[in-house]
Order: C-alpha cells, then structure tokens, then sequence
C-alpha cells in the first residue's frame, strides 16, 4: 500500500513537532511546505527532470526566512528561544538543528547580531543550570583553577629565569587540600 503525499507530510510534520513544541500556526506552516516540497519532488520524478528546490521560494522573499518576523532581541525569552531561520520555538538552539539551516551556532549569531558569548538557551533553562552549577561548588572551583594556572605558568617562567634550572614549588592539585576531607 502506498501512502499519499498528504500522509507522508503529516508523519514529517509529527515527528518535527514531537522534538519541539510548536504552535498550531507553525505546524500548518510546516505541513503546508511539506506538502508543496513533496509535490514538486513527485512531479520533477515523474517528468524525469532535475529538480530546482530554489523555485517557488522567490516569490515569498523574506517571510520564508523569518515565519514569525520575531526581532532577534526577542526570539530569547524566558521558557523559549525563537528560531530565526524557521521559526520553530524550543528551550535551546543546537547545532544539531542550525546545521539543518547550514550554519553552525557561531554563523547563526553573526548572522542575526547576538554577542558570541550569548547563550541560545531559554533563560529559564540558563538560571536553572546556573543554579546547578553553584550547588556544584563550579565558581569556586574554577577561580582555584585558575589560581594553580597562573601559579604554575609563573613556575615555569622561574624556571627558565633560574641559573640552575631548578623549579619552583608546584601548587597543589584543585580539590586536593580540601578541608574535612575523608582523611582528616
């Protein structure tokens, strides 16, 4: 039994909004595309013809690019962040789902102005794993990281400044010192 294209455009736009919510006026954008897509790919099949993916997307100009015209100062908001590119909302832009739009997270953000160090993530999501990681004790951590970095470089730069090429004293490792450890 074959399937109609109407069938196959429903189970791409199904499994499309199981990975993401998206709204009923996104899933009618997106089974609406399907469906032509399927059309033209059917009829070039048919005629025995190459098929140009580029036509029919003229004539829309800008409103394929950016369905919702979402200002990308608003696309991050508090529960979602808004695609630019489709316009499909979920709790964070991966590089999984840019690299279906051809760019990767850094050309997405040059693209549509964000800083580089902007996370593409739903602020919610961003305080919870920020939370997550104080509890961690993951801010400590790192300046005492850091601290053992700059020491040991400094280190280094003695060592090649002393006459007998004799080290300085290695800091300990980050957490190997801690105080009412198992073996204190």
């Amino acid at each position: 039994m074959t399937k109609k294209l109407l069938e196959i455009a429903a189970d791409i736009v199904q499994v499309q909004a199981s990975s993401g919510q998206m709204s009923a006026e996104q899933v009618e954008t997106a089974l609406i595309k399907t469906f032509t897509t399927l059309q033209r790919m059917q009829r070039a099949e048919e005629e025995g013809t190459a098929l140009d993916l580029l036509k029919g997307h003229e004539d829309r100009g800008v409103e394929e690019r950016a369905p919702e015209k979402t200002d990308p100062k608003e696309s991050i908001q508090e529960d979602k962040v808004i695609c630019l590119e489709c316009g499909a909302a979920m709790k964070q832009l991966t590089a999984k789902h840019l690299l279906a739009h051809g760019l990767t997270i850094r050309e997405y953000k040059q693209k549509w102005g964000f800083p580089l160090k902007q996370s593409l993530s739903a602020r919610a999501l961003s305080k919870a794993r920020s939370k997550a990681a104080k509890r961690r004790g993951l801010p400590e951590n790192l300046v005492k990281y850091r601290e053992s970095r700059k020491l040991m470089k400094s280190g280094e730069s003695l060592m090649d400044a002393s006459p007998q090429g004799v080290p300085a004293e290695e800091p300990a490792p980050v957490g190997a010192n801690k105080k009412n450890g198992p073996n204190s």
